[in-house]
């Protein structure tokens, strides 16, 4: 697997990243430690090297399931984490660092990223200012490598670069989501700062395993995705038969497509989530797959069967 620069740091990224939400288990169902573990040392296996998690997934289940997991290969791999938007005031930026350190069982987090801009679900506003300062300290101490930020405006990120070095933009981006390419995508791309687009797979929609009367057991937070809504659903629905010719074409799943699709753009890196090992090894394959111009034109008219009714609202949930 070829990787990739993130932004302007000397970091190596793998173009396809495990995301461990799932490891977290809160807000998700039927989670195992020992098969979150499994996927993980596949994952490295398989070629994926950079692994992206937070704080707030099962208040550091995720972290700490991650850092068992990778302690003996720790100076291989890439390890992204980020802070919540609770507690970005100075000093609880470099405590929540220094719990994140402890969790992932690592004397540096490669890739240290504020998870919600100030003020989301009801938190205080805290100037950004404040909170860079805090992690441009951690970074000349060595604590952290690089700076990103996640699920930020143009205008936040535009606010962010002026205190801080900023390599990455986490935000969510699929086929059927596609809210950042109005204009956080191109300011990337002017700024050299890297894209890691999560939910690339529109949370097990583009994997088309999904039927008409799916419903999720309590506790799945995917309920609230607004793609699941009815009239989205059902639109989801006849452009995922539509990309199966695509995915045959190309000898892949619908999964591995959407993936390919994804890291088929410039400077952008796809970040999966998979519950077990063999989830994993699937995801990693689709790195090696090369789009036609043909079939990337063919995708985003599909797409567009899902993306041209959707409103102007960027956040995934409703």
């Amino acid at each position: 697997m070829q990787l990739r620069t993130l932004g302007m740091s000397d970091l190596k990224i793998s173009p396809i990243l495990m995301g461990t939400w799932q490891a977290g288990k809160e807000m998700w169902v039927g989670i195992d430690d020992a098969q979150s573990t499994r996927a993980i040392r596949a994952a490295v296996e398989a070629g994926i090297t950079t692994f992206d998690t937070a704080a707030a997934y099962g208040k550091g289940h995720s972290e700490r399931i991650l850092g068992a997991a990778l302690a003996s290969v720790r100076t291989e791999v890439i390890l992204a984490t980020k802070v919540f938007a609770n507690r970005l005031k100075f000093n609880q930026v470099i405590d929540s660092c220094h719990q994140s350190l402890k969790n992932l069982k690592t004397d540096y987090i490669d890739l240290y990223q504020i998870h919600w801009p100030a003020g989301s679900f009801g938190t205080r506003v805290i100037p950004i200012e404040e909170t860079l300062a805090a992690m441009n300290e951690l970074k000349e101490k060595g604590k952290i490598r690089a700076i990103g930020v996640a699920n930020f405006s143009v205008a936040q990120l535009e606010e962010a670069t002026r205190h801080a070095r900023i390599d990455s933009l986490q935000s969510p981006y699929s086929l059927f989501w596609r809210h950042i390419e109005r204009d956080a995508m191109s300011y990337c791309r002017e700024n050299n700062i890297s894209t890691l687009a999560y939910s690339p797979m529109a949370q097990g929609l583009l994997t088309g395993k999904f039927a008409q009367d799916h419903e999720f057991e309590k506790g799945d937070h995917r309920v609230k995705n607004r793609l699941f809504e009815p009239e989205n659903f059902q639109r989801v629905r006849q452009a995922i038969d539509r990309l199966r010719p695509v995915a045959e074409k190309n000898a892949a799943s619908l999964a591995q497509l959407a993936l390919a699709w994804v890291i088929s753009h410039t400077g952008t890196c796809a970040i999966a989530g998979a519950r077990n090992a063999d989830q994993v090894v699937q995801n990693a394959r689709s790195a090696n797959i090369v789009l036609s111009e043909n079939d990337l034109v063919r995708m985003n008219e599909i797409g567009g069967l899902v993306t041209d009714y959707l409103d102007d609202n960027p956040v995934l949930w409703g």
